[in-house]
């Protein structure tokens, strides 16, 4: 009888931890890092640049939305592939019909919130409006810092693309060990182009879909250069060696009129957001004070004044501290 027993609870315990590690193994394999990273590289794939259909058949298509109905309706949309290109870019897992959905939820979360405070319904549908537009903020923020990390990473991927040519690699051969070694998002972008010259993309569809992809400028002098360089001949190192070079002078002075003109952006950030700040907090203190405001005539126009004030001065301090280098 002990030794059926004992047997038993020896076998309920190897049930119990083959169950979670077959529970661990199928997670892993289907939500892990390295499932997130594969679909990720066959998304952006999939995504496709100029390159035809037909030569990317065997790769998963980009959704646009996980629903059927969605994606029919988004698909009759215009220009709805320069959102999807945007998400790509700002490295978002969103699909298109989730941040659509995201804006509504915003809307009426706030909308549903401003209902009950002491405050003119215009008021609160302007406001519910503006948060709509906060999930779009996000992937412009995530874009534009993505793009930021592509360009400071740019002169490291072309001296690396310089030295290994200098080794004797053939091109598409240093455009995969970028795609190794160098970190992302710029390996994450050479890994594509590498991928897509695997598949049997042509090596100048190849290189003009990773200039679609990814819209820097200083990205596109270098493929410009060695499409140049693939059609006349020459020194393709030297000319990398250049590119990388100015490349770096450029952002060093980016970096340098960034600082200088740091004092006039704080001031714009400070100056755009007081009156906002300091009517919430009158609204608090004092809510019945400023009911003037929206209650009579020339109060709604001294409002729209100062908002069109507003919107002047702010467009006019940023073409003052905005510097193209």
């Amino acid at each position: 009888m002990n030794f059926i027993f004992y047997a038993f609870i020896i076998l309920l315990f190897a049930a119990v931890v083959l169950c979670v590690e077959g529970a661990y193994l199928w997670w892993n394999n289907y939500h892990g890092p390295s499932a997130k990273r594969i679909e990720a590289r066959i998304r952006a794939l999939s995504a496709g640049g100029q390159v035809g259909r037909e030569r990317l058949s065997i790769l998963k298509e980009r959704m646009l939305s996980n629903s059927p109905l969605m994606q029919r309706w988004l698909m009759g949309l215009p220009r709805i592939g320069a959102l999807d290109r945007w998400l790509e870019q700002a490295g978002s897992n969103w699909s298109v019909g989730q941040l659509l959905g995201y804006c509504g939820l915003m809307i009426l979360c706030t909308g549903a919130v401003g209902l009950f405070l002491p405050i003119p319904l215009l008021i609160v549908a302007a406001v519910a409006l503006l948060a709509g537009f906060l999930p779009v903020w996000r992937v412009v923020s995530l874009r534009h810092k993505r793009l930021k990390r592509l360009e400071v990473q740019l002169p490291d991927a072309v001296d690396m693309i310089s030295r290994a040519l200098r080794a004797g690699h053939s091109f598409s051969g240093a455009v995969g060990t970028v795609g190794q070694e160098l970190r992302d998002p710029m390996g994450q972008e050479f890994r594509t182009t590498f991928d897509e010259i695997n598949y049997g993309v042509a090596l100048d569809e190849a290189l003009t879909n990773l200039a679609m992809r990814v819209p820097v400028s200083d990205l596109r002098y270098f493929v410009i250069a060695v499409l140049i360089q693939r059609e006349s001949g020459g020194n393709l190192a030297e000319i990398l060696d250049t590119i990388s070079s100015l490349v770096r002078e450029r952002l060093k002075l980016f970096d340098k009129i960034r600082v200088l003109s740091a004092e006039g952006r704080l001031s714009a950030w400070i100056l755009g957001l007081l009156p906002f700040g300091t009517a919430a907090l009158i609204l608090v203190v004092n809510p019945g004070f400023m009911n003037v405001l929206w209650q009579d005539p020339m109060g709604l126009k001294m409002i729209g004044i100062a908002l069109a004030a507003m919107v002047l001065g702010v467009l006019w301090m940023r073409s003052i501290i905005r510097i193209r280098v």
